[in-house]
C-alpha cells in the first residue's frame, strides 16, 4: 500500500483496509494537534490514479478484511462527484467490504446535503468519526477549531438523520485548570444534544511544537493533573444524558481505562472513577500514556 507519511486511524479501525484518499487535514489549525504538521503532510487530495493503485493492491492482498477506512484527516471534504465513484469502485473491486468509515469534521459534514449523506450511506458509508473536542464556545475559539457548539450540534444531528453511525471524540483537559468545570459541563450538554452512537474520551497530551504545547512550556496554559482529569471526566459523564450510546475512555492517553454503555452502565462507571479518586484503583503511569 502506498502512503504519504504516517497514517492515523481510530482504534476501532485496526483491522480495516486503510485507503489514503487525502493527505493531511484541510483545517489543520487546531492548537493541540500535531498530526499533520510535517512538510509531507500538506493537505492535498490524492489523484484518482494513486487511489486506484491502492484499491488494486487491496483487492489482491487484503481479501480477508471486511472494512475500509478512508484516511487522512477529513476524507469527507471531497466533493460528491469524487466520493460517489470512489465508493462505487470500492464496492466493485472489493466486494467483501461490508463497512466504509472515515473522519469527517463538522465543516465537511455541513457541506453535504442530507440527500448526499444518504447516498453515501447507500454506497456503504457506515460510520463517521467526528472530533468535537469541547462543547464550550470559549475553548473552541481558543483552540482554533473553527466551530461553535451550535455548528457542532448541527453537523452531528445531520449525520444521525442520514442514518449513519456517529462516533464523537472529546479531549479531557482541553480547558486547562482554569476552564475545567465549564469544559466538562458544556461538553456533556453538547454530547446530549448530538446524541451520537459512540463517545470516545481521550486525555490531553501537550505536544512540543504545537501552540498549546508552547503555552504549557511557557506557563500560560496549565493542564489539570491526573486527579483533576478524573474529576473532569466524572463531571462530564454526569452532564451527559444519552441512552444507548457506547462510552469509551480506554485510549492509551487516558489515566483510567473505562468503557460501558450509557445509561445502562453510567452508575457503574462513576463508581469506578470514585474508587480511583479514593486511591482504590491505580492510575496509568505517565510514562505509559501514549497517543
Amino acid at each position: 500500500m502506498n502512503y504519504d507519511g504516517d497514517i492515523i486511524r481510530p482504534p476501532s479501525e485496526a483491522d480495516s483496509i486503510i485507503l489514503q484518499v487525502t493527505v493531511g487535514c484541510s483545517h489543520n489549525r487546531c492548537t493541540f494537534c500535531g498530526a499533520y504538521k510535517d512538510e509531507n503532510k500538506k493537505f492535498r487530495i490524492r489523484t484518482d490514479e494513486e487511489i486506484a493503485e491502492n484499491i488494486a493492491f487491496a483487492a489482491r492482498y487484503c481479501t480477508r478484511q471486511r472494512k475500509v477506512f478512508l484516511a487522512d484527516g477529513d476524507a469527507l471534504i471531497l466533493s460528491q462527484k469524487r466520493l460517489v465513484p470512489l465508493f462505487a469502485r470500492i464496492r466493485r473491486e472489493l466486494p467483501q467490504i461490508r463497512r466504509i468509515s472515515l473522519y469527517g469534521n463538522a465543516k465537511a459534514i455541513r457541506s453535504k446535503t442530507l440527500e448526499e449523506l444518504r447516498e453515501l450511506k447507500s454506497l456503504g458509508l457506515d460510520r463517521i468519526y467526528m472530533g468535537l473536542e469541547s462543547g464550550d464556545e470559549t475553548i473552541l475559539a481558543r483552540i482554533d477549531k473553527g466551530e461553535t457548539p451550535a455548528s457542532m450540534i448541527s453537523a452531528g444531528r445531520k449525520v444521525a438523520e442520514a442514518g449513519i453511525f456517529l462516533s464523537v471524540t472529546v479531549l479531557l483537559g482541553l480547558g486547562g485548570v482554569e476552564l475545567s468545570r465549564q469544559h466538562a459541563e458544556a461538553t456533556g450538554r453538547v454530547l446530549t444534544a448530538m446524541a451520537p452512537r459512540q463517545i470516545a474520551a481521550l486525555t490531553l497530551m501537550p505536544l512540543a511544537g504545537t501552540p498549546l504545547g508552547d503555552a504549557v512550556e511557557n506557563g500560560s496554559f496549565q493542564p489539570p493533573d491526573p486527579v483533576a482529569m478524573l474529576k473532569e471526566l466524572r463531571r462530564m459523564l454526569i452532564s451527559i444524558n444519552c441512552d444507548k450510546v457506547q462510552f469509551m475512555a480506554n485510549h492509551a492517553s487516558n489515566y483510567l481505562p473505562i468503557s460501558g454503555r450509557l445509561g445502562r452502565d453510567k452508575d457503574a462507571i462513576l463508581a469506578i472513577i470514585d474508587r480511583a479518586l479514593d486511591g482504590g484503583i491505580a492510575l496509568t503511569p505517565e510514562a505509559w500514556r501514549a497517543l
